[in-house]
C-alpha cells in the first residue's frame, strides 16, 4: 500500500526534500498592499519584509480552503497513492487543519488521516520529514502518522524577533506580554508549547538572546543524533552564524537546513526574527538498537 505525505506551505521544507519525497505542499494565503496571493507561489518573503518596513502597512495570512486540500488529496490519488497523511500547522496558531480535516471528511476520512503538529516551521516540517522517510521505507499509514506524532511531540521550537509587536497584532502572543517586553526593552527566547508560542526566558540585549537561543538549543539537542533547522526572515547573516555555532557544537548533528521564513509565518514574526528547531532525527524503526555514533 502506497501512502502519500502532505502538508502546509508554512512547513518550509527545502524544495530538494519536497521533490525527492514526492511531498504534496497546499499554500495558506497572504494578504498584502490591497493583494492576496498564495505563500510560496504569489508572494515570497522579500514582499513581507517590505510590506512590513512601510509605516502603517499590514500583512495578514489566511488558511488553504478545504476546496485546496481536497484537490491536492485527489492528485495524491490519482498518482497511485492508496493512504494519506496530512500534517499540518499547530491548530492553536491556524484554523488550517480544520480544512484539512473537512477535505478528509469529502474525500474518506479512511483515507486520509490528518496530523496536526501543534507546532510551526520545521517544527511541523521535521514531522512531516519523519513521514515522508517512513513512507519512503514502505510503512503503513497508521506507523507514517504515528511516525509524523512522535517527532513533533520530540521537538523543540525556538526564536527570537526584534519586536513582539507582529505578533501581537496577529494575536499569537498576549497584548500584555508584548508591551512589557517593549517598556523593559527585554528580548524574549520564545518558543512553542502545546502549540502555542509563549516565552521561555527574559533576556536584555538582542546578543544575550542569540546566545541564549544556541545554548538552548543545545540543552534540548542532549547526547542524541539530531536533525536542526535554522530560520530566518531578512536576517541572513545572523542566521549563517547561528547555524555555525550549532555545527560546532553538536558533534551527534545529522542534517542542518538554513532557510528563510515564508509569508505566511514572516507576517507574524517579523523582519530580523530567527530562529533554531531542533529534533530527533529520524531512524528506521529496526536501527533503534544500533549504534548511533560516528
Amino acid at each position: 500500500m502506497s501512502v502519500a505525505v502532505v502538508t502546509d506551505s508554512t512547513a518550509y521544507l527545502p524544495a530538494e526534500l519536497v521533490e525527492g519525497y514526492g511531498i504534496h505542499v497546499v499554500p495558506l494565503y497572504v494578504v498584502l498592499a490591497g493583494r492576496s496571493g498564495r505563500e510560496g507561489w504569489d508572494i515570497a518573503p522579500d514582499d513581507v519584509s517590505r510590506a512590513l518596513s512601510v509605516r502603517g502597512q499590514t500583512v495578514s495570512t489566511s488558511r488553504p480552503t478545504p476546496g485546496d486540500f481536497v484537490a491536492a488529496y485527489r492528485k495524491a490519488l490519482d498518482e497511485g497513492a492508496d493512504q494519506l497523511v496530512s500534517i499540518h500547522l499547530s491548530s492553536e496558531l491556524s484554523s488550517t487543519a480544520d480544512a484539512a480535516r473537512l477535505a478528509a471528511s469529502q474525500v474518506g476520512e479512511h483515507i486520509v488521516t490528518v496530523v496536526d503538529s501543534r507546532s510551526a516551521a520545521m517544527g511541523s516540517g521535521f514531522a512531516v520529514l519523519a513521514a515522508a522517510r517512513s513512507a519512503a521505507a514502505d510503512a503503513d499509514a497508521a506507523t507514517v502518522a504515528r511516525s509524523a506524532r512522535e517527532t513533533a511531540a520530540a521537538t523543540r521550537t525556538l526564536f527570537v524577533v526584534d519586536t513582539l509587536e507582529h505578533l501581537r497584532r496577529g494575536g499569537r502572543i498576549g497584548s500584555a506580554a508584548a508591551v512589557l517586553g517593549s517598556a523593559l526593552a527585554v528580548k524574549p527566547v520564545l518558543h512553542v508549547q502545546d502549540g502555542r508560542v509563549v516565552p521561555l526566558e527574559k533576556v536584555r540585549t538582542s546578543a544575550r538572546a542569540m546566545h541564549r537561543l544556541v545554548q538552548r538549543a543545545v540543552e534540548f539537542a542532549g547526547e542524541g543524533p539530531v536533525s536542526v533547522a535554522v530560520h530566518h526572515l531578512a536576517a541572513p547573516e545572523r542566521a549563517e552564524r547561528l547555524a555555525a555555532e550549532v555545527r560546532d557544537r553538536l558533534p551527534q548533528l545529522r542534517e542542518l537546513h538554513v532557510s528563510e521564513l515564508g509569508a505566511a509565518i514572516g507576517a507574524h514574526v517579523g523582519p530580523g526574527a530567527v530562529g533554531i528547531v531542533v529534533a530527533p532525527f529520524w531512524r528506521e524503526p529496526d536501527e533503534a538498537s544500533q549504534p548511533t555514533g560516528g
